[in-house]
This record gives structure tokens, C-alpha cells and sequence, in this order.
């Protein structure tokens, strides 16, 4: 059965003239004449059996319609041109990976042991992109996903799930700040706290583990990256949570200083998640087998 496609020529003529609300900015992107984009346009509306173009004495500009096609129709240009690009580098070899990680883990955690998946896996290229938050896997281009969710939460819908390590959490502050190591509810409510916004009651979480009771345990500047919270916290700002291995560069270096007596279990576990359908690619199998066993090291 034939697709109901239109032509490619016509969908890039579109997308130019649909970005710059310009058949003749349009024309000089893509190097031909402003007539051969009003026809290419005029041959995809009679295609669609849609008006994308409202004709105007300035010029022209997108109706409802064809503000919403634009959208889809660049989402879907900028996905083929990437996977052009991708085939061409690889020279048809070897296999990508769209994965998308939480900021500071990709930066602090994953990147530094990545050098060793590639030496392993060198046909395979791991592309990073940084999310915070869960998303429909249906409407990115990502094939999986390092979430750091709340443990024991519900799987996302139509994925599945492989568990790479439980959060602990330390409070970290400058030297100066700091001179003495808190020990009573008291000594804690005197240091300004620096909350992620992204977890209001960490703080409080953490407190609990110590068996204390601070009042003031959700007051403080709120920073949504644990690399805001910890460069923060080196400026002198206030003391942060964070996992140890986000702040062991700092730690060693004398910029911060670890104050809690001792690691609380943090509420949270980092997973690697990826569609159901996905789970049989060789790439993303390598991966996980990998990621997994660096977890438990």
C-alpha cells in the first residue's frame, strides 16, 4: 500500500517559509526562486487539501493549521537530518543511543566511567541530553533513561526498569561556614539551608534520619541541579545535600567539608528505564549490561 506522503522538496520549502514566515527568506535558504517555493507550498496544500498560508498584503503568515503541521513537520525534518548525520559519521557501522540522564549524575557519575563503555563498545555512540523530570517516551527521540524517582514509585507506563543504585545523602558545606560540625537541632537551625526545588522536604527527610527536629528545615534559597546547590555551597551560601560522588571532587580538594555526622539514605534510586518495545536492541542491551555492573562496583 503506497504511503500518503508528500514529497520531500515540498515539506522543507514549508518548514523554511513556515521558521522565517517568509516565501522569499525561504527562497534564499534553500537557494532557489520565491516562485518555486509558492509552488512547492501550493502543491502541498493541494496535497493536504489544507490552507498552511493565509496571503496578506505584508506577506504571508500560518493559519491554525499550519502552525500545528509546522511543528510536527520540523520535529520530524531535524529527526531524519540527525540520523543522516549519524549514518554518515558511523560510515553504516556500529549503532546510537539516545539517552536521557539527570543533569549532575550524567555529569559527576556517568561521564567519567563513559570513556571505558567506548573502548568496550566502540560501535556504539551514547548521545547524553538532561531531563529532570519524567516524559512520554512517545513523543522524544530518546531510546532510554537514567531517572532518579522516589524508591519503590510505580514503573512508567510501557517501560521497563533496571535498578542501579539506592541514594545517600550527605551535607556539605564551605570551610568557612562550617568551622564546627553541628550536633544539636539547634546548631543545625542557626546554618542557612539550601533547598532543591525539586525535593522540598529532602531536608526534613534527612533531619529524620538523625532523629532531629528542626524547625526551619524548608526555609532556605531553592536551586532545582545539585550542581547549582553545591557551587552554592562552595561560595559559602549555605549547606546542601547532595550524594557523596557529586561532591568528591570538592571534598578533596578542601572546598567543602562534610558536616553530618554521618550518610542518610536519601528517598530517592536512580534506574535505568527504556520502552518495552526497545529492550531487544543489541546497543541498549550492551548498556544496561554495563551500566549495571559499574553501579555494583
Amino acid at each position: 500500500m503506497r504511503r500518503k506522503l508528500p514529497s520531500t522538496s515540498a515539506l522543507e520549502a514549508f518548514e523554511a517559509a513556515a521558521r522565517h514566515q517568509s516565501f522569499t527568506k525561504a527562497a534564499e535558504e534553500l537557494s532557489v526562486t520565491q516562485s518555486a517555493v509558492c509552488r512547492q507550498i501550493g502543491a502541498l496544500e493541494t496535497f493536504l487539501d489544507v490552507r498552511l498560508f493565509r496571503r496578506t498584503r505584508r506577506g504571508v503568515m500560518l493559519t491554525e493549521a499550519g502552525l500545528d503541521y509546522s511543528r510536527s513537520v520540523s520535529a520530524r525534518l531535524d529527526e531524519v537530518e540527525r540520523d543522516t548525520l549519524e549514518l554518515m559519521a558511523r560510515g553504516g557501522r556500529g549503532s546510537s543511543l539516545e539517552l536521557a540522564v539527570v543533569p549532575t549524575f550524567g555529569t559527576r557519575w556517568l561521564l567519567p566511567r563513559l570513556p571505558a563503555f567506548q573502548r568496550a563498545h566502540p560501535h556504539v555512540v551514547v548521545h547524553l541530553s538532561s531531563r529532570t523530570r519524567p516524559f512520554l517516551f512517545s513523543d522524544t527521540p530518546f531510546d532510554a533513561a537514567i531517572h532518579a524517582g522516589e524508591t519503590g514509585s510505580a514503573a512508567w507506563p510501557g517501560t521497563e526498569t533496571r535498578f542501579l543504585m539506592t541514594e545517600s545523602l550527605i551535607a556539605v558545606a564551605s570551610p568557612a561556614l562550617a568551622a564546627e560540625r553541628p550536633r544539636t537541632a539547634a546548631d543545625w537551625a542557626r546554618l542557612p539551608l539550601l533547598q532543591q526545588s525539586t525535593r522540598p522536604y529532602a531536608w526534613r527527610q534527612f533531619f529524620d534520619g538523625l532523629g532531629l527536629v528542626v524547625p526551619q528545615a524548608m526555609a532556605g534559597p531553592r536551586m532545582e541541579l545539585f550542581s547549582m546547590l553545591t557551587e552554592a555551597a562552595v561560595h559559602g551560601m549555605g549547606v546542601a545535600l547532595a550524594p557523596p560522588f557529586f561532591v568528591q571532587e570538592e571534598l578533596a580538594q578542601g572546598r567543602l567539608v562534610d558536616i553530618a555526622p554521618r550518610p542518610v539514605g536519601g528517598q530517592r534510586a536512580y534506574s535505568l528505564i527504556y520502552p518495552e518495545h526497545k529492550a531487544e536492541l543489541p546497543a541498549l542491551q550492551a548498556f544496561a549490561a554495563w551500566l549495571q555492573a559499574q553501579a555494583a562496583a
